[in-house]
């Protein structure tokens, strides 16, 4: 009975910090091992435990690395660059003849395990520390199970609660534990309260001793990528690829998008009907504009495609990445944009420095005409 109350609550423990239960055990074991070298052992000494789940009982044995003359060093010598010699400790080491007579095909380099009693009376100290170890243990265990499922994620997009709003970040429950949405990675004029649920971007997990910590973002350009991929099957699938994309947070990103199938509008595949697709997108964005464009090996439909909405008369390819796109007068505001956003999104999107000027409608009809 004592062993099934035993590995219930150590499955219990196991269930609510959402650890492996494999680990929980490794955990104990270490944590009697601890104590039963407090109590029986010495300073030097290596000693591992083993609990039968089935019966509930312990059993306990010492390891010794079997080590040859060769290796020993001598008093007031220093090992050289690249030798593996060792400072002889009887608690940790045992010669290969000594070693022999216990286990005749053991080498050198070799663990030699030698059992050891099995005590039950521990002393209350030892109790205490066992108990410290464990805690200590299932504490370490939490925090890199955290960090390689949170590691995971990173480069994903995950809901969050938001637990609380500062001046210098947002900290936000995202289910096992706490990530933080710094000032940096916030999209100006967004506003945040406790208890608002939204969608974050998982930009970086680094482990750190205190734990693992979760950098979130809602500005990063690969947040609007990834809020697309999981709304249009299209890029799911493969068939639509999204090659580049341009953002200014909170006001607007322009987003290239190829198709791998001829028959497969990649725009429209991710506009949706109606425009259903983008709108979810905006919706989750507070209104942040989007212009999905079709992306061209061609630089100069690529550059012309980039600067819609407004209509392009022609591109002119320079050399230092340097490209013209001329556009009728009525254009002009239009290509260039508010504060010259459009134009400067567009460059960023096709790498291509781009200058806009204007070409007159009598210009446009003899070129259409040649």
């Amino acid at each position: 009975m004592e062993t099934k109350i035993l590995i219930g609550a150590l499955k219990e423990i196991a269930e609510e910090r959402g650890i492996p239960f494999e680990k929980v055990i490794e955990s104990l074991e270490q944590a009697i091992a601890s104590a039963y070298k407090k109590e029986y052992g010495k300073k030097g000494q290596i000693i591992k435990a083993k609990i039968d789940l089935k019966t509930g009982q312990f059993s306990f044995w010492q390891v010794k690395k079997v080590v040859n003359e060769e290796m020993i060093l001598k008093e007031g010598e220093t090992p050289k660059e690249g030798e593996t010699k060792v400072k002889f400790n009887p608690d940790k080491h045992i010669l290969l003849e000594e070693a022999k007579k216990i286990q005749k095909d053991i080498k050198v380099g070799d663990d030699l395990v030698i059992p050891l009693e099995e005590k039950k009376d521990f002393s209350r100290i030892a109790a205490q520390t066992a108990k410290q170890v464990i805690l200590q243990k299932i504490k370490e265990v939490e925090k890199e199970t955290t960090f390689e499922e949170y590691k995971a994620k990173e480069d994903q997009v995950v809901a969050g609660i938001i637990q609380k709003v500062d001046q210098k970040s947002v900290l936000i429950n995202i289910g096992k534990t706490i990530g933080i949405l710094p000032k940096e990675e916030q999209v100006p004029g967004e506003f945040y309260r406790p208890g608002q649920r939204l969608k974050v971007y998982i930009k970086k997990v680094e482990q750190t001793p205190k734990g693992p910590v979760i950098i979130l973002s809602r500005s990063y350009p690969k947040f609007v990528s990834r809020l697309f991929e999981a709304e249009v099957p299209e890029i799911q699938q493969g068939i639509v690829k999204i090659e580049a994309i341009a953002r200014e947070p909170g006001s607007r990103t322009k987003i290239a998008v190829s198709s791998k199938k001829k028959e497969v509008d990649p725009v429209g595949a991710v506009v949706g009907q109606r425009g259903t697709r983008v709108q979810i997108v905006i919706n989750e964005l507070g209104g942040e504009k989007i212009d999905v464009i079709e992306y061209s090996e061609d630089p100069a439909k690529y550059i012309a495609n980039a600067l819609s909405p407004a209509k392009v008369v022609r591109v002119e390819i320079l050399p230092k990445n340097v490209a013209k796109a001329y556009v009728l007068p009525d254009q002009l505001s239009l290509a260039i944009g508010k504060d010259g956003q459009n134009v400067r999104l567009a460059s960023k999107l096709t790498s291509w420095r781009i200058e806009v000027e204007t070409v007159q409608p009598s210009l446009e009809k003899e070129e259409k005409k040649e």
